[in-house]
């Protein structure tokens, strides 16, 4: 999985060419049989926490965590080795305003239609 993170109060260029870069980025990936999913996510503004305590479950309006970058896209991608998933991390057009590419590999559960291994 690759977690885009962004800082929402540093404005990055929303601009046709970034929207283009990222077109082809994603292109890119479905072609080479990399891509499994993709999404950008609204602003932290739109975002709902929800927790549970003492049997209760509560909801806040915001982010679950504290901080200046919050998740803002992922790509799932299947990968072989590591080195092939910072390879592709490494094209995100975010990286060029220095926003965070988390690579974080996902635990596999084969009882999961998605994740059944590539070929299949």
């Amino acid at each position: 999985m690759l977690l885009i993170f962004a800082d929402e109060s540093k404005r990055t260029p929303d601009s046709q060419k970034l929207m283009d870069d990222y077109r082809e980025f994603t292109e890119g990936i479905v072609e080479s049989g990399h891509f499994r999913a993709g999404a950008r996510l609204q602003s932290i503004s739109s975002a709902t926490t929800m927790r549970e305590a003492n049997g209760k479950r509560l909801t806040r309006d915001g982010p679950f965590a504290e901080a200046k970058e919050h998740l803002a896209g992922y790509f799932l991608v299947e990968c072989e080795r590591l080195g092939e998933a910072i390879a592709i991390a490494g094209r995100i057009p975010a990286l060029r305003f220095g926003e965070p590419v988390e690579i974080r590999p996902v635990v596999p559960t084969p009882e999961l239609p998605a994740q059944r291994p590539r070929g299949e």
